[in-house]
């Protein structure tokens, strides 16, 4: 029987669509493994208005740089001093910034006297809640804020956040900042070592708790907390933006030393991580991340730091939220 006759394969049009696609996928997969396809990590440079020289926010600057450049290494974040809330929020308004750490009162007075850029003016997160502390030492004979009239008292430098709550809480014990005390425009960095020394007889301080200068303080030389909470409802009277402090409770083990086992009424006014609608939404989105998964690390030696919360992060009134933070904040949304 004769061999049967050479066959030519010849592929059908089904075939041959099935390679093809086969073949695309394949290429497609080695695209995807050689080429940077997908949405690249933020970079290029931005300015982080922090605070007072070893002050809170000046630390949570610090920390919160070393975070992003583990999230963001194409990233270049510069770390600028400033004399506080009133400083930092108009420096990220004016460009001069791109964010920044401030109190909700401070940003609520740059926005009701309409300064330059205060409708620019975006929310990222809200962090920790500042504590107001009055403190004096332990003989002084300073019960209440009334009390400090006539006395030379450190009230923070001219755009501190601190010099404008002591204000306000002066004007609620009635008490003019400028005529019934001797103010002293020093910060945080100098008070303790002025009031050990004798030059001031007390000190306002507003910051997470415990303040670490605060609390080295309270173990080298005997001063005592002055309670303010009895003056929150005078506070709100004084204006819109006084309406951002609530009363609150310093607990006996934030200072055991000068607290002796009492807690003390006093007012909290939270702070805001602030930014400019000009800030990009990807970079915005990315940096809130950031700032939120490094609660734990930040919170090992900024302890306010610990009480950043997801569920309330979100509500950064009187700003809006930016549209980059609200990217994030639906994104992890159980």
């Amino acid at each position: 029987m004769p061999p049967a006759p050479f066959q030519t394969f010849r592929p059908t049009r089904r075939r041959a669509l099935t390679g093809s696609a086969i073949g695309l996928v394949v290429f497609g997969l080695l695209l995807w493994w050689l080429l940077p396809l997908g949405e690249r990590s933020p970079s290029g440079s931005v300015t982080f208005s922090t605070g007072a020289r070893t002050g809170v926010y000046e630390k949570y600057g610090n920390l919160l740089k070393t975070a992003l450049a583990r999230d963001l290494p194409g990233l270049d974040v510069s770390l600028t001093g400033s004399e506080g809330s009133w400083d930092n929020v108009e420096r990220v308004a004016t460009g001069k910034a791109d964010f920044t750490i401030a109190a909700a009162d401070a940003v609520a007075k740059y926005q009701f006297q309409d300064r330059p850029g205060a409708l620019r003016l975006r929310g990222c997160a809200r962090l920790y809640d500042d504590y107001m502390q009055l403190v004096v030492p332990r003989d002084s004979p300073v019960k209440t804020v009334a009390d400090l009239r006539g006395k030379r008292v450190a009230v923070g430098g001219r755009a501190s956040g601190v010099r404008l709550i002591a204000d306000r809480v002066l004007q609620a014990a009635g008490l003019d900042l400028d005529t019934d005390i001797k103010p002293v425009g020093i910060g945080i960095d100098t008070m303790p070592r002025a009031l050990k020394s004798g030059e001031i007889d007390a000190f306002f301080w507003s910051g997470g708790l415990p303040t670490n200068h605060v609390r080295e303080l309270s173990k080298e030389f005997p001063v005592r907390l002055v309670e303010l909470g009895d003056l929150v409802e005078k506070l709100h009277r004084l204006g819109e933006s006084s309406r951002y402090y609530r009363a609150a409770v310093m607990p006996a083990d934030a200072y055991p030393a000068a607290q002796r086992g009492k807690a003390v009424s006093t007012l909290a006014v939270a702070n805001l991580l602030v930014t400019t609608d000009r800030t990009d939404p990807a970079l915005t989105e990315a940096v809130t991340r950031t700032v939120i998964d490094s609660r734990d690390h930040i919170g090992t030696e900024v302890h306010a730091a610990q009480l950043v919360d997801l569920r309330t992060a979100v509500y950064t009134d009187p700003l809006a939220l930016h549209e980059g933070a609200r990217r994030y904040y639906r994104s992890v949304k159980p």
